[in-house]
């Protein structure tokens, strides 16, 4: 497997592709240096380096908006020919033709993805940091630090998604393109039609809002509907790790009797959001599990001729 995962990594560093990776680090760098750091200053949270991914001050949208919409396209984009190019180009035959065990083929080529997003993805928001910290003058705090680690851990479980998607989709379609097209149109109807269905259903449920106990009540429908959307599960967890007052939110709405008595504008402590997003973290990972456990299967069974 190391040599197909060295391979691989090669290939996803020299292709043409790697000028697309290769901006979006730029891209990072960019971000930091033309956003405005006194409308931060004065409307953001108070943590300058969590208020870097989600401000749209001198942007157009924010850091985080990005990687959720584009972040998929890009798990995609490594993942959507990954095994039916080598079966159409009948490489792939004259590998296994050789000692070298199929398994050993589809981990290298996940991981070595895996490991190209994390250093994209790391790269990013490394960027963005590094500028912003040179523009200001002070490193993060602590806080700041390991609320930046654990989205990261989010955002590389989001797009692990959609890689093992497009990985899936070129398992099972023989056509990169039809791969491609699949991938995308799950893509749309995760990202747009759950989110509607969510907010379709939650009216229907609790039509009429005469309480404060009724908003709960629908706002709590919505939001676990939509979360069968790998994007809203990241963009929740974004909220919490990056807006500690949100997460003060989110921490109440789950356990609405403890609200009296509480201050919601009181940021929430950095183990307190790691808690609540650890769910997000499992239930992705779990979606990852699955959809590698489908194609794996599939491609350990399938007939493989030169």
């Amino acid at each position: 497997m190391r040599a197909i995962f060295w391979k691989e990594l090669g290939d996803h560093f020299g292709r043409r592709r790697f000028g697309l990776l290769l901006g979006l680090v730029v891209l990072g760098a960019v971000w930091g240096s033309v956003i405005d750091l006194d409308a931060v200053a004065t409307g953001g949270t108070g943590f300058f380096f969590l208020d870097v991914f989600t401000t749209t001050a001198g942007v157009p949208i924010s850091l985080v908006a990005f990687i959720s919409f584009f972040g998929p396209v890009i798990g995609i984009a490594l993942g959507f020919d990954s095994i039916n190019s080598e079966r159409t180009q009948g490489t792939l035959a004259r590998v296994l033709a050789q000692p070298v065990y199929r398994d050993a083929v589809f981990n290298g080529k996940f991981l070595a993805a895996l490991v190209t997003l994390t250093v994209v993805l790391l790269s990013l928001g490394m960027s963005a940091v590094g500028v912003t910290m040179y523009r200001l003058g002070i490193p993060p705090q602590g806080e700041e630090i390991i609320r930046l680690v654990g989205f990261g851990g989010v955002a590389i479980a989001y797009l692990a998604f959609w890689l093992s998607l497009a990985m899936t989709a070129s398992i099972f379609f023989r056509s990169a393109v039809a791969s491609a097209l699949v991938s995308i149109g799950v893509w749309i109807a995760a990202s747009f039609f759950i989110v509607l269905a969510a907010t379709t259903i939650a009216e229907r449920l609790v039509p009429e809002i005469n309480t404060d106990q009724d908003a709960i009540d629908r706002f709590n429908t919505e939001l676990w509907i939509s979360r069968a959307s790998p994007g809203e599960l990241f963009s929740e967890a974004s909220g919490i790790l990056l807006d500690p007052i949100f997460g003060r939110i989110v921490g109440l709405l789950a356990n609405p009797d403890r609200v009296e008595g509480l201050q919601i504008a009181s940021p929430v402590a950095a183990s307190q959001s790691l808690q609540l997003v650890w769910p997000h973290i499992v239930v992705l990972v779990g979606m990852v599990a699955v959809l590698l456990a489908i194609s794996y299967v599939r491609f350990m069974r399938e007939e493989i001729r030169a």
